[in-house]
């Protein structure tokens, strides 16, 4: 379940990145292919750092605490945005 919500706030994350920073926008549907890229990675990493569920409060309620889902919407989004920047930036500078 983590990483399902890890891959939504990516879309979401990469796609309010783009409209954000519009340089960087590659439309709905590239912001959201790296937006769930990275969701991935930063819900991935998370857990790989005990971040994803491992408080006390959470481990008792399996993992799936206001805690741990507000850590896995939070490195979702961050990780699609900064995989979408990655994209942009790299786009942007073949492009010139």
């Amino acid at each position: 379940m983590e990483m399902i919500i890890g891959l939504l706030s990516g879309a979401v994350g990469g796609n309010v990145v783009g409209k954000v920073l519009g340089g960087l926008d590659q439309g709905t549907l590239i912001n959201s292919i790296s937006g769930i890229v990275g969701g991935g990675l930063g819900a991935s990493i998370l857990g790989m750092l005990g971040a994803g569920g491992a408080a006390a409060g959470d481990a008792a309620s399996g993992g799936m605490g206001l805690g741990s889902i507000i850590g896995q919407v939070a490195g979702g989004g961050v990780g699609g945005g900064v995989v979408l920047a990655v994209v942009g930036a790299v786009k942007n500078a073949m492009g010139k």
